[in-house]
């Protein structure tokens, strides 16, 4: 079943609003095995409402639309649809009694203009909407299905959720979406594309893979067609086996679990305890580590030292290595991390230091330059790294590598 998404307003074109609508919805109906194939915004504008859903139209089986249904002049969705299929505007009763409700209980007078709120096309099926004042309108046409649905999200939730999706599960059969998306680090999306070519070419012709590239990470997504579930299943787990012998020692995790979850629930497992050192970063690798439910069960806590005298103060780094080595160092970095450890009493510890710019590099350590120093106690690693992209994005991706560089050691110690 194809669905295009429509998502109508000016707001929504200039930046003024983000379209969490869209990628909610996307989401959702994929768990159901509805194949969302194209989402489009558009303006609060009459001829580009009716065009963008008459190609939808020709296009999808279901075109699902939101936003425009307001009170106020510049919400046409309604009238535009009246007026495309041919139809007159009737009072939904219920939705009346929906609209008159809303306001009495709020002390309000129920204004001609709340009033319109009730009505619909009368070859619309409409769908009352109890969270809000504006009906959801279901339309079919030549075998299409179209539904206009509110703009305010938790009214647009609500309606999905409570009729939209069940209705269209009906009309199924026994199509079958799987997606298994599996998690790398370490390798840049064109050198894993090289390395993992031959199994994507070989991947069966109901498979479709997907390359999603952040900070340093690439997701991996497998979309697989069918109609059997538990075959499909089964077929997806035999490709990921094979993915995981080419690329094992890249791949962290599975599915959407953040990189610090999983890295929680090896300290977890372990009983072990972390602590964070951080200058370049300012901080950032531990929000990541608190962002994570449960992490006060073993994250002690961070010392941000952005300065040399709070490196020495703090964490016991040697004035004698500042001087001679620079803060931005291996020799810095793991003596950071060490005394982060014992400075927090913790079982192990990160360090990031680095230049994350736009100035202060020099020609032995240019912009983008970072150490990265993990202590497990008993062995301390740090590596080199030359992150050589923005200020945010060079913070972001030391962040990421600091906790994939704790997975390792974590992953390789027995």
């Amino acid at each position: 079943m194809k669905t295009h998404i429509i998502s109508i307003g000016d707001e929504l074109l200039i930046g003024q609003v983000v379209n969490t609508n869209a990628s909610w919805m996307a989401a959702e109906l994929n768990k159901n095995n509805i194949d969302v194939t194209r989402v489009i915004t558009i303006s609060d504008d009459g001829q580009d409402i009716e065009t963008s859903i008459r190609k939808s139209m020709a296009e999808a089986d279901v075109v699902l639309v939101t936003g425009g249904l307001g009170p106020t002049k510049d919400d046409i969705t309604k009238h535009t649809l009246a007026k495309m299929f041919n139809s007159e505007l009737i009072i939904h009763e219920p939705s009346l009694e929906n609209v008159s409700s809303y306001f009495a209980k709020r002390n309000l007078p129920l204004t001609e203009i709340n009033r319109q709120q009730a009505l619909v096309p009368a070859c619309c099926r409409p769908f009352r909407n109890m969270v809000g004042t504006a009906p959801t309108m279901w339309f079919e046409s030549e075998g299409k299905v179209v539904v206009s649905m509110p703009g305010v999200p938790f009214e647009m939730q609500w309606m999905m959720t409570h009729h939209i999706i069940p209705e269209l599960i009906k009309r199924l059969g026994h199509e079958v979406i799987i997606h298994k998306t599996i998690l790398t680090f370490g390798i840049g999306e064109s050198f894993l594309a090289d390395k993992i070519e031959a199994w994507e070419l070989a991947l069966p012709k109901n498979f479709k893979l997907a390359y999603l590239p952040q900070a340093g990470k690439v997701r991996l997504r497998i979309t697989a067609h069918g109609s059997d579930r538990e075959e499909l299943l089964r077929f997806v787990e035999q490709e990921v086996v094979k993915l995981n012998a080419i690329i094992g020692d890249n791949i962290y995790g599975y599915d959407d679990e953040p990189m610090a979850s999983i890295v929680g629930n090896l300290l977890r497992e372990r009983h072990m305890t972390l602590a964070t050192a951080e200058s370049c970063t300012g901080g950032l690798v531990g929000h990541e580590i608190v962002s994570v439910p449960g992490s006060s069960g073993y994250y002690k806590g961070g010392i941000v030292a952005y300065s040399n005298e709070i490196k020495h103060a703090l964490l016991g780094v040697s004035e004698e290595t500042l001087a001679r080595y620079t803060a931005v160092s291996r020799e810095t970095a793991i003596e950071m991390a060490e005394g982060c450890r014992r400075a927090l009493g913790a079982d192990c510890a990160i360090a990031t230091t680095g230049i994350s710019g736009p100035g202060g590099g020099t020609e032995e350590n240019p912009v983008g330059t970072v150490w990265i120093a993990v202590s497990d106690g008993k062995n301390t690693v740090a590596e080199k790294y030359v992150f050589t992209t923005t200020r945010e994005q060079h913070q972001l991706r030391t962040a990421n590598q600091a906790i994939f560089n704790l997975w390792l050691q974590l992953r390789n110690k027995q």
